[in-house]
């Protein structure tokens, strides 16, 4: 019962998957929007592959040498910038931003740390501690005092919004708080060990921080002697388009970088990336870091595969056009229903978040709630909610979505968004216009059903012909 389930009330039973779609035990397909685990699409054939080969070869822990397992650490400090150059091997997020913190707290000799709020980091002990979205539930744990945390920068919905300070500094704004902790701890004398931070908040809701924003942040923590931490666990790997890491998208260079979700395509494998310096003080400890599974053949074989899909195949490429694509789109939605409150985003990963009362920016966690099953059970199109008002509708689909992917989620959401508006009209007009209300609503459900039609004969050709 402690566990968490997409659709609760009516889950799925998925037990098969194909690139960006998912098949329940009936045989139903659902186009799967969520799933940024299944980085380069569900069973990609040359991962599946790799992972198999290598199964059937040998699968041993990471104390004995293999060229999986250094052709993987080229690889991915290959696609890091200077001076990140050192790999630490592990098998999931959590694990990886764990490692992270020991590195920091190691190499600066200090306990602090500052995150941001609706943060998270994973489910160990030492990363729930830096996870609001966990540690602020009710029943969560206490925060720690030698964890402080920082308003997440969200210009729309945040504690400082571009509507209150039009014309004010959004990341100056943003990135007092966290240098004013820096200052406290300093006249303490005790500094910081460490900021962490998703390059892109997910759970909190897609979040962009203000350009210019992470600059300012790392500067005033460098200066209190602590090193910055970038979780790119959901974003990393292309996802954003424009960059390969999103933290790329600010400008700026990390001290220690945690990566996983997408890198094993569903397998689960992650790593951190340092620079020597931190790692030369790591190994100075004289405490030898083992972890059995990270870095084992199999893991690297299929991390491999992942990363060469992504190059192969155009997916970053396909993640920058896509999504500016479905921003656009959704920003045309926009002006048609008043209740997408923003539209917010980079590549594959966007966020539209609903209100009550677009003026007022009410949250209107209702219905998204709504809009979500309803485009499952009627759309079978898989989405999600999320954000500390649980209004924002995610989307971070298989980087293999296509076109056509893109326009069966838009026109599936048109859908809802109409009928959810409808529903709220007052009762005297809608009583007044019943007729005519029913009649074009069956309308546009006939016209959206036949669409997907269209779509999914199309689509179910594409699959044949795989």
């Amino acid at each position: 019962q402690a566990c968490q389930l997409f659709y609760r009330s009516d889950p799925l039973k998925i037990v098969r998957g194909q690139g960006q779609y998912m098949f329940d035990e009936e045989g139903a397909r659902y186009l799967d929007c969520i799933n940024n685990v299944a980085h380069v699409g569900h069973c990609h054939p040359e991962v599946v592959a790799a992972g198999s080969l290598q199964m059937a070869t040998i699968s041993t822990n990471n104390r004995f040498l293999h060229d999986e397992l250094v052709h993987c650490a080229r690889t991915l400090t290959s696609k890091m910038p200077e001076p990140l150059s050192v790999c630490f091997f592990v098998n999931s997020g959590s694990e990886a931003n764990d490692l992270a913190l020991r590195l920091a707290r190691n190499f600066t000799k200090r306990h602090d740390v500052i995150t941001l709020d609706h943060a998270y980091h994973g489910h160990l002990q030492s990363v729930m501690e830096v996870s609001p979205y966990k540690f602020n539930q009710p029943g969560g744990e206490k925060k720690p005092d030698y964890v402080h945390v920082a308003p997440c920068p969200d210009t729309y919905g945040g504690k400082f919004t571009d509507k209150m300070f039009p014309d004010a500094d959004m990341a100056a704004l943003y990135a007092r708080p966290v240098e004013e902790i820096c200052q406290r701890q300093m006249a303490k004398g005790a500094g910081v060990a460490a900021f962490i931070a998703e390059s892109l908040q997910s759970c909190g809701g897609q979040i962009l921080p203000p350009a210019g924003y992470f600059r300012a942040v790392y500067e005033a923590v460098r200066s209190a002697g602590g090193v910055c931490i970038a979780d790119e666990v959901q974003v990393g790997f292309g996802r954003v388009g424009s960059h390969y890491w999103a933290f790329e998208t600010q400008g700026v260079v990390p001290d220690i970088v945690s990566v996983a979700k997408p890198m094993g395509n569903g397998h689960p494998v992650g790593a951190v990336v340092t620079t020597p310096e931190i790692a030369q003080a790591f190994h100075a400890t004289g405490v030898a870091y083992f972890n059995t599974y990270g870095g084992n053949p199999v893991s690297c074989a299929i991390a491999n595969a992942v990363m060469r899909v992504i190059e192969t195949e155009g997916l970053q490429q396909n993640a920058l056009v896509l999504g500016e694509y479905l921003l656009r789109e959704c920003e045309r939605l926009k002006q048609d229903f008043e209740c997408i409150g923003d539209v917010r985003g980079a590549g594959l990963f966007v966020g539209i978040e609903l209100v009550r009362d677009r003026a007022e920016r009410s949250p209107d966690k209702q219905g998204a709630h709504w809009v979500v099953n309803r485009m499952k059970q009627l759309h079978r199109v898989l989405v999600s909610s999320d954000g500390p008002n649980d209004n924002v509708i995610k989307l971070k689909p298989p980087m293999c979505f296509s076109r056509d992917n893109a326009d069966e989620f838009l026109l599936a959401f048109r859908e809802c968004l109409s009928v959810l508006m409808q529903e709220r009209l007052p009762s005297a007009s809608a009583a007044v216009s019943a007729v005519a209300t029913t009649s074009g609503v069956i309308a546009t459900a006939a016209e959206t059903l036949a669409n997907k039609a269209k779509l999914f004969e199309r689509q179910d050709r594409l699959i044949k012909s795989v």
